[in-house]
């Protein structure tokens, strides 16, 4: 049997990679425009770096009549040697031979360099076909006497020719398909495209021959020596908001990225969501949502990011996730520790105002993040029965007396009930010790793992809630003594309050008091919910689940066997009249504590009454 041997060459159906293009490199309908804009602005600068006086300018023309849209610009040109070469050929062009991104680049030497320059990858001109079903580029280089015209359609013949051109620089003409005539009448929707991508373009942008470009240009916080308050006011113009704090950037060498942050008013909710900037390379929009270059923690904040040492994704509409990449995100994380912990102590009020506008975000990204943390214990403001404090401050008054205390150094007594924030700063007023408001439902993890970071350094540390439950609660907060479970005969008598009830001994102007356990009521809420029906059954299982592997505990009743009419009472039998009203002091004490105090109880309060009304009017 012969064997046999055949070169071939690579064979590139245009059709089919412009569908291709179209589905799935390029995510939005105006990416050709950016190509055409970027094309032009490479031309301009190579032309810039031969002619020091040379400034240069992009226009765009729409022609309704003709249904054209036209990019030109009157940068460096093309010879008819170069269009043959590069124009025609999927994958390779001058900017990225210039810049060293392709194997050929040896063979290419203009004396020019790639820095500033944007092009990259050699497929810019075709993305034009998205929208035109022929593309015309007429251009002369200001060394050639004349100039050359290059003309294809979607199929793989393409047309050269020489051209009659006095101009120097290059005209790229799109024959619009049908479907997209509506970018040769719509001037605003190019003006858009403009200002999207090539908004801080150092090369001035033209549509329809305006007297003024479309593009921005300078902006402060690009500027090498900017002015905190002129960035700040640029930042308010560009972002439609005021920023809370503002953070240059700078450093391209040592960081990677110049720009602006700032601390947006709009409030980031819960935890959820990923920190978006603007970032550029050579000053070319390539995401207005870039995610992952700022730390997690940092949903709250904007800005824009030069970042030359990254590198574009090949739709230019992200970077790419390398080296460059993560290097510029280090500094930048270091960059922003190092601000708000220099902020916290230079300004604290400022720093205030951030974390009261974005107290969630902060709390919760310190749950993970020790160095957050160090940060938040000397600013973030606990609620407690003395006023605010910080952690710092907090600590020094939760040193634990020796003489009660054998387990730990350090007792930090917490109350997560809204409900009883007055009701157990009453009870703390006489107390040496505060008792933190952990009310947000983050606050409780926080000021534990802040505890933690404390017992790593040594310490013995303690978490109590705020109730007769927690060990030395009773004694040194309450003075409570004695303390016991009431008889059984009470426990039954008082069931329906569907409390723990205690009696002791304690100041004899209280004659019930009340402690809530909050996962009690959300308990008996879903129980509620569950009976009617209307809880989906997954969700069902979720509440199921979190019920099962934690106690909800119970709310607490304490009785006050030193009050006269407490004591009393409960040394008669739950059939007599002051039994009654004894019922009455607890759900009393529930209400006030803001309980939700079920039918069953109610009614029994009722009864109640009518048996005082009966037991007064000496009816038995």
């Amino acid at each position: 049997m012969a064997h046999w041997t055949r070169r071939i060459p690579f064979q590139v159906d245009v059709a089919g990679v412009i569908q291709i293009m179209g589905k799935s490199l390029y995510a939005r309908g105006d990416a050709p425009i950016r190509e055409l804009i970027q094309n032009a602005h490479d031309a301009v600068m190579r032309r810039r770096q031969r002619d020091l006086d040379y400034k240069g300018r992009i226009d765009i023309r729409l022609d309704d009549i003709a249904g054209t849209l036209t990019v030109s610009d009157d940068g460096i040109g093309l010879s008819a040697e170069e269009a043959e070469r590069y124009l025609g050929t999927l994958g390779i062009g001058v900017t990225g031979l210039l810049k060293g991104h392709h194997p050929a680049a040896s063979e290419v030497d203009h004396g020019e360099a790639g820095e500033g320059l944007i092009g990259q990858f050699g497929i810019g001109l075709f993305s034009a076909f998205l929208l035109a079903d022929r593309i015309v580029v007429d251009s002369r280089r200001a060394d050639c006497t004349y100039g050359v015209r290059w003309s294809a359609g979607e199929g793989t013949d393409i047309e050269l020719s020489e051209l009659e051109r006095e101009e120097t620089g290059t005209t790229v003409t799109l024959q619009l398909k049908s479907q997209y005539r509506n970018w040769a009448s719509q001037a605003g929707l190019v003006e858009e495209s403009v200002r999207e991508y090539a908004d801080f373009l150092p090369v001035p942008i033209f549509v329809n021959d305006g007297p003024a470009r479309v593009n921005v240009i300078n902006v402060a916080w690009f500027d090498p020596t900017p002015d905190r308050e002129a960035i700040e006011l640029e930042l308010q113009g560009y972002f439609h908001e005021t920023p809370l704090d503002v953070i240059p950037i700078r450093g391209e060498q040592e960081v990677g990225a110049v720009g602006a942050l700032y601390v947006t008013p709009q409030r980031v909710p819960g935890f959820a969501g990923d920190p978006v900037v603007t970032t550029t390379i050579r000053r070319m929009v390539i995401s207005r949502q870039t995610r992952d270059l700022l730390p997690s923690w940092a949903h709250f904040l904007r800005g824009v990011l030069e970042v030359p040492h990254c590198e574009p994704t090949a739709s230019r509409e992200d970077l790419v996730r390398n080296f460059a990449f993560e290097s510029v995100r280090a500094h930048l994380e270091e960059r922003l520790y190092e601000h708000f912990e220099q902020l916290a102590r230079r300004d604290p009020a400022a720093m205030q105002s951030i974390l009261a506008w974005h107290r969630y975000t902060w709390a919760g990204a310190a749950l993970h993040d020790r160095r957050l943390r160090n940060l938040l214990r000397f600013c973030y403001r606990f609620q407690t029965s003395q006023g605010p404090l910080t952690f710092d401050e907090l600590l020094p008054k939760c040193e634990a007396d020796p003489l009660f205390e054998t387990d730990a150094q350090i007792v930090v007594w917490y109350n997560m009930d809204r409900r009883q924030e007055r009701w157990m700063s009453s009870l703390f007023a006489g107390s040496e010790f505060p008792c933190v408001h952990t009310i947000r439902s983050f606050e409780e993890s926080l000021l534990g793992a802040m505890l933690a970071d404390e017992a790593d350094s040594g310490k013995r540390v303690a978490l109590r809630t705020a109730s007769p439950g927690s060990h030395g609660f009773a004694e040194l907060i309450l003075g409570v003594r004695d303390m016991a479970e009431a008889p059984q005969e009470w426990q039954d008598f008082l069931g329906h309050s569907d409390a723990k009830v205690m009696v002791a001994s304690f100041r004899n102007d209280q004659p019930v008091m009340a402690f809530l356990n909050e996962k009690h009521d959300l308990q008996a809420t879903f129980e509620d919910l569950r009976k009617t029906g209307v809880v989906p059954s997954g969700f069902q299982r979720l509440i199921d689940n979190h019920f099962d592997s934690s106690d909800s505990g119970r709310h607490e009743i304490i009785l006050n066997r030193e009050h006269r009419l407490v004591g009393r009472a409960l040394t008669q039998k739950t059939s007599m009249p002051l039994a009654s009203v004894l019922r009455l002091l607890v759900i009393n004490a529930l209400n006030n504590a803001g309980a939700a105090v079920n039918r069953e109880a109610q009614k029994e309060m009722m009864e109640d009454l009518d048996w005082i009304a009966e037991a007064l009017w000496g009816r038995s």
